[in-house]
């Protein structure tokens, strides 16, 4: 089986076992997604998603985020920890919005770039969910399930994960696909305890079944 039949297998498998899955970020405006995915850096999503309805209620527009003070933004995100840069990143970032893209968020990927904290995983998610272009978000369970299933070849180095996986998975499945391998990373494929592999649907074609 090549990587590419074993990549289109392990999608329709985890298409049925996860057929809902989706960002567990909450937001309902692209600037959001990009306030929360900075805020999850070494925090759980559970816990940005609590973090951030106080500093909505405070600041509810790009606008008003972009005037506040970083300290002020510090204080509201600390629990989210590293508040110091994430504050900055976050107040940095919402200033670029207003001053350079009238206050939206560029659908480009090169241009989300440019933005203060965001990365190309933050960028790959905003294109995916918020835009619906594709996507490959190479998060830590994205790198660990695609090392352990065969799909790359002990490579850690987000950024060659994900330039290793646009060559097999087909561009429309992309943002979809590393949603479900989240889901799968938390509740099968798990990274603090020997994986659950009596349970998992792709037993049987994962390379490190077990290990």
């Amino acid at each position: 089986m090549t990587k590419k039949q074993l990549a289109k297998e392990i999608i329709e498998r985890l298409k049925k076992e996860y057929p809902d899955a989706g960002c567990t970020l909450d937001y309902d405006d692209a600037w959001k997604l990009l306030v929360s995915v900075r805020l999850a850096a070494q925090c759980t999503d559970a816990r940005v998603n609590v973090v951030v309805e106080g500093l909505y209620e405070k600041y509810p527009s790009v606008e008003a985020l972009a005037a506040a003070d970083v300290e002020t933004i510090e204080a509201i995100v600390r629990p989210c920890g590293l508040g110091r840069s994430k504050a900055r990143d976050i107040s940095g970032c919402m200033k670029m919005l207003m001053e350079k893209y009238g206050g939206k968020v560029p659908d480009d990927f090169d241009e989300l770039l440019k933005l203060p904290g965001v990365g190309r995983k933050s960028a790959n998610l905003i294109m995916g969910d918020v835009f619906g272009k594709p996507a490959i978000v190479t998060d830590t369970h994205c790198i660990r399930l695609t090392n352990r299933m065969g799909l790359v070849d002990d490579i850690k180095e987000p950024k060659k994960v994900e330039m290793a996986l646009w060559k097999i998975i087909p561009p429309k499945e992309g943002s979809d696909f590393c949603h479900r391998l989240v889901y799968h990373g938390r509740e099968v494929c798990t990274a603090r305890t020997k994986p659950y592999c009596d349970r998992c649907c792709l037993n049987d074609i994962c390379k490190k079944r077990g290990l």
